[in-house]
């Protein structure tokens, strides 16, 4: 093999691409280093089967596959809430696409040897083009594959990580210094008071996760609440405390796609971070779905995360290898252009996203204070994978990348009435 100092240094390699000052010290298993040497955070790459994975995988899917596996470490911040150096790279990290003539000079200098792929790490899931095998795209097989990779990952582990609530979903603090606790029901209050439940009314939760709306319509407003999910552990969880709550005769959670749903009639639907699961082409049949279940005058509340723009793009290729496979974001114009032509009128919007960068700091919070735990629940690489999910997410909030919406809408009767007051009575 070609020695790396004769030719061209990992950190030179960096630093081309990287033109600006690092705002973080990286040093190199072949001696090189660039960056400020007294900088708080360290990065260090370890071995050769990191370079390969960030040269056969250039951005941040081959940095993550060199992380994951141990070979790029990080120092400074800790694994389970590693947002400081997230921020940095937002903030100050701009790549530079080098000329084919300088990139073939990076290569030749670094060793071709390195342009042969290591395995990927066990977490990562399939490519795209291999997920068809599970089905077409947003198909029930290939969704509930989809869904089972992100939510199965074990019920100690996302208790640790979201705390009593179970609750996966952005909550809204009522006032500075709320905890997370006050947050969620918070949020899960707001959603009923938004759909203005009342006790006999029947709720449809759709993506219902561990049964947190569920149980709350039914414990605090008198609903009788029905929730659907992809995720067999969240439907035997929610079950488990609908049973320890005394709640059976109002409240059910089925493991079941939302789209093999019988019932119908339904006062009220909830929509808590299902859209960003069911894909944009599908839209209209999401909508028009919901629409056919609800009675008229009947209210839909669908909260998810969007994009502060309307252009279609897919996730990075991390997101959609580690976290959500198949997810697909856009922003608010779409989401509430589609339910309109589906049928609805919405009757109001608002963003939430600073709330979910709070939401997201305090999940850090508690995968640092039970880290050694979640290590020995589901192992230190997908640990790893959660910690930095969480920080970017909560820097992508607070940059405003990305965006929570939740869409009010409402189901005309036949004269086009809607049935609202004059003035929203949910309070703020």
């Amino acid at each position: 093999m070609t020695t790396l100092a004769t030719h061209v240094s990992i950190a030179e390699a960096l630093t081309t691409v990287i033109p600006e000052e690092l705002p973080f010290r990286f040093s190199a298993y072949d001696g090189s280093a660039a960056g400020p040497p007294d900088s708080k955070i360290h990065l260090h790459l370890a071995n050769e089967r990191g370079l390969s994975y960030i040269l056969t995988a250039p951005g941040d899917l081959g940095l993550v596959r060199a992380y994951v596996m141990g070979d790029l470490e990080v120092t400074g911040v800790h694994p389970g809430n590693p947002y400081e150096l997230m921020r940095l790279i937002l903030d100050q990290f701009h790549f530079h696409r080098p000329k084919a003539a300088e990139a073939l000079r990076i290569l030749r200098g670094l060793g071709w040897s390195h342009l042969k792929p290591p395995p990927p790490p066990p977490q990562e899931h399939l490519p795209k083009w291999r997920r068809t095998f599970e089905g077409l795209r947003h198909s029930k097989a290939r969704d509930k594959s989809a869904i089972h990779h992100h939510y199965d990952v074990s019920n100690t582990f996302y208790a640790w990580l979201l705390g009593p609530s179970m609750t996966y979903t952005c909550a809204v603090y009522p006032h500075e210094g709320a905890t997370l606790e006050e947050a969620q029901y918070e949020k899960y209050d707001l959603v009923a008071r938004k759909l203005d439940l009342k006790p006999g009314m029947r709720l449809l939760d759709v993506g219902c996760g561990w049964g947190g709306m569920v149980r709350h319509a039914a414990r605090e407003y008198g609903v009788t609440a029905l929730g659907v999910t992809l995720s067999a552990a969240q439907a035997e969880w929610a079950s488990a405390a609908i049973k320890r709550e005394g709640l059976e005769d109002r409240a059910e959670v089925r493991y079941l796609d939302y789209r093999d749903v019988p019932d119908r009639d339904f006062d009220a639907i909830s929509s808590i971070g299902l859209t960003e699961h069911i894909g944009v082409r599908n839209y209209p049949s999401y909508f028009g779905f919901l629409l056919d279940r609800l009675k008229p005058g009947g209210r839909l509340l669908n909260h998810c995360i969007t994009r502060p723009d309307n252009r279609f793009r897919n996730t990075g290729a991390f997101i959609d290898r580690y976290i959500f496979p198949d997810g697909e974001l856009i922003g608010s114009g779409r989401i509430i252009a589609e339910a309109q032509d589906a049928g609805f009128e919405v009757r109001h919007e608002e963003n939430l996203r600073e709330h979910y960068a709070l939401t997201l700091t305090a999940w850090n919070e508690n995968l640092v204070a039970h880290w050694d735990e979640a290590v020995a629940e589901v192992g230190p690489a997908t640990a790893k994978i959660w910690g930095l999910y969480l920080a970017a997410s909560r820097a992508g909030f607070e940059h405003n990348t990305i965006q929570l919406h939740q869409v009010l809408a409402a189901k005309p009767d036949h004269r086009g009435n809607s049935h609202f007051p004059l003035r929203p009575t949910w309070g703020s």
